[in-house]
């Protein structure tokens, strides 16, 4: 388990970088989309996944890992949108949306630990694909929430759902950083 997560902290590393330099060029101008919209982004991601690896091929420069970097991202925004509810402008600091960022991803990483526990790294024998299949499932579940008005019967909510696409997209990038 510690290389597990030594792993982890690499690859969560590498997507915490990428979302901090984001913010210093665009500011966190993401406030403004509503929750059905970044599942939509995170569907685009999932779905250019599914299509590079069906074809076998991509015609524009960024390939898998920027998309599963993507997802990562985009599944921390949804959790922070879900807290604060989208704003028609720019209304944290760029050091408020860091600390969200990592209060989000803490609470994404005990869930994967727990897992992780639980079902003694079976991630680690799946198939990548199989990775985005789960994902892309989980974006018709919430989007399926969302129409629902966040209301379940006996299903967990939106967040949940977010948590688990973060955490099948740090498995991919674990696969493609250290190999199967």
């Amino acid at each position: 388990m510690t290389d597990t997560i030594a792993q982890f902290e690499h690859v969560i590393s590498i997507c915490r970088d990428l979302y901090a330099k984001k913010l210093k060029d665009y500011g966190p101008s993401w406030r403004i989309m509503r929750p059905q919209s970044i599942t939509d982004q995170i569907f685009i991601k999932a779905n250019r996944i599914r299509s590079i690896e069906t074809k076998g091929e991509c015609k524009v420069n960024e390939g898998i890992r920027s998309e599963l970097i993507a997802i990562v991202n985009y599944g921390i925004i949804g959790l922070i949108q879900l807290e604060l509810g989208y704003s028609d402008g720019e209304d944290i600091s760029v050091e408020k949306a860091l600390e969200l960022y990592d209060k989000y991803m803490d609470e994404t990483k005990r869930l994967m630990y727990a897992k992780n526990h639980d079902y003694d790294e079976a991630w680690r024998s799946m198939r990548t694909s199989s990775y985005t299949d789960l994902i892309l499932m989980k974006i018709y579940r919430t989007k399926q929430i969302e129409n629902n008005e966040g209301k379940t019967l006996v299903s967990e909510g939106v967040d949940a759902n977010y948590m688990d696409m973060i955490n099948y997209s740090l498995f991919g990038l674990i696969k493609l950083e250290y190999g199967e």
